[in-house]
């Protein structure tokens, strides 16, 4: 159970419509909406917080990793960096979905190729065009 299942089971069970609890979150319903759908993820855990909050529940919760390392991503790196690790997180569930590796494993597995990607991206910065470079780069 991903995301937005875990968020409109926590809805309906604190008897909130999509509207009040856009209300409580200070976002818009159409927003809700769309985490519940699948077709938006929150963009920082500050966000998370506080639909948990609001929901009587905690961020813990309603995030599997996978939402975690993808939240991490959006706030570090921006959307395609969130991408890219949604797709990798994708493929790394995808290779032990059949085996035997414990979930501790798998989140060790995880947790490793994500610090592998932002020192990959951190190292390939000098390569990039100077017109592409932030400041301070």
């Amino acid at each position: 159970m991903g995301f937005k299942e875990r968020l409109k089971e926590k809805r309906l069970e604190a008897g909130l419509t999509q509207v009040e609890l856009a209300e409580k979150v200070s976002v818009t319903p159409r927003t809700i909406q769309n985490y519940e759908m699948g077709t938006r993820r929150p963009g920082n855990m500050k966000i998370v917080g506080d639909i948990a909050a609001a929901l009587g529940t905690t961020a813990d919760y309603l995030l599997t990793n996978a939402d975690v390392y993808t939240l991490e991503a959006q706030e570090k790196g921006g959307p395609k960096a969130a991408r890219d690790i949604q797709e990798l997180v994708g493929e790394v569930t995808g290779l032990f979905a059949g085996g035997q590796l414990s979930e501790d494993a798998l989140e060790g597995a995880m947790r490793a190729l994500n610090d592998a990607y932002w020192k990959a991206k951190e190292k390939n910065k000098k390569f990039a065009p100077k017109k592409y470079r932030h400041p301070g780069e």
